[in-house]
């Protein structure tokens, strides 16, 4: 709520392309290349003058024999819109929800809540659609497997919160390390998930108790040019009540189908082993 009343000064840079910029630098990058929401490549982008920091920050990571793993950055409307409802992710916050509850299902109004905490359902809220933030996994130079973190990028459970008390001290020391690196280069850790940086936005000025107004706001890309045009209702939700109301009932389908599965796989298994125990009597 403090990020939906604070300033907001868009100062209309341009979103640059990570991947150019690494090209051109020589610093060691990974990016994601699994499909983004409704099968949407993955636009890894940043704000101009976010570029020398994130930079700065790979570089380390690579003097500390890590690589750096972008993720995700700028998310377009359609693209924030539909990540939240996507199966995997929402079917994840509804059960813990549900399990919160009591086995209740919750109001369409208290899941968009829930999920507006970790997918933004409002531009103003969401810094990957003022390409200010960017998703990160870390990647051991030698091996080029993930360093230890608690779980891998995207976990939805107790263990995404970046202090989560459920993570080992590996992997507690592995964050501590990759949220200093990412702040001596600028940006800001989300304190609800663990791969989440950004800096510039609202939610920085908010985390770090600033008082001047924002330099990035939701903003709508313009490809062919890479400039920016700041979104003209940022506080108007991107997903209604309506179809988070259809998203539950189509996720409790899910949930109920794969239930079943387990216990169909159970009885199965129940069954062998009766029979097998016969047998051999």
């Amino acid at each position: 709520m403090r990020v939906m009343k604070y300033p907001v000064a868009e100062c209309g840079e341009p979103l640059v392309n990570l991947e150019q910029a690494t090209a051109e630098s020589g610093v060691h990058v990974e990016f994601s290349r699994k499909p983004h929401a409704l099968g949407m490549p993955r636009l890894h982008l940043l704000r101009q003058g976010q570029i020398r920091g994130f930079l700065q920050a790979a570089a380390e990571m690579n003097c500390c024999g890590w690589i750096m793993r972008v993720e995700d950055g700028y998310r377009n409307r359609i693209m924030q819109k539909f990540i939240g409802c996507q199966s995997a992710i929402f079917d994840a916050i509804l059960q813990v929800v549900i399990r919160e509850f009591g086995g209740k299902t919750p109001t369409p109004e208290h899941m968009f809540k829930r999920t507006l905490t970790l997918v933004a359902q409002i531009p103003k809220t969401g810094t990957h659609m003022s390409g200010s933030a960017i998703d990160i996994s870390v990647l051991d130079q030698a091996t080029g497997l993930e360093i230890e973190r608690g779980a891998p990028y995207l976990e939805i459970s107790e263990l995404t919160p970046m202090d989560s008390p459920f993570i080992s001290p590996v992997a507690r020391k592995n964050r501590l390390e990759i949220t200093d690196i990412m702040r001596r280069a600028g940006f800001i850790e989300y304190p609800y998930e663990f791969w989440h940086y950004s800096s510039g936005d609202a939610y920085e000025c908010v985390l770090s108790g600033q008082s001047t107004p924002a330099l990035y706001g939701a903003v709508d890309w313009k490809p062919d040019t890479g400039k920016t045009e700041s979104i003209p209702e940022p506080n108007c939700p991107l997903n209604s009540l309506d179809e988070i109301k259809a998203e539950i009932e189509a996720s409790l389908l899910r949930i109920k189908g794969k239930n079943n599965d387990i216990d169909a796989s159970i009885s199965v298994t129940k069954i062998q082993k009766v029979m097998n125990s016969q047998t051999q009597g």
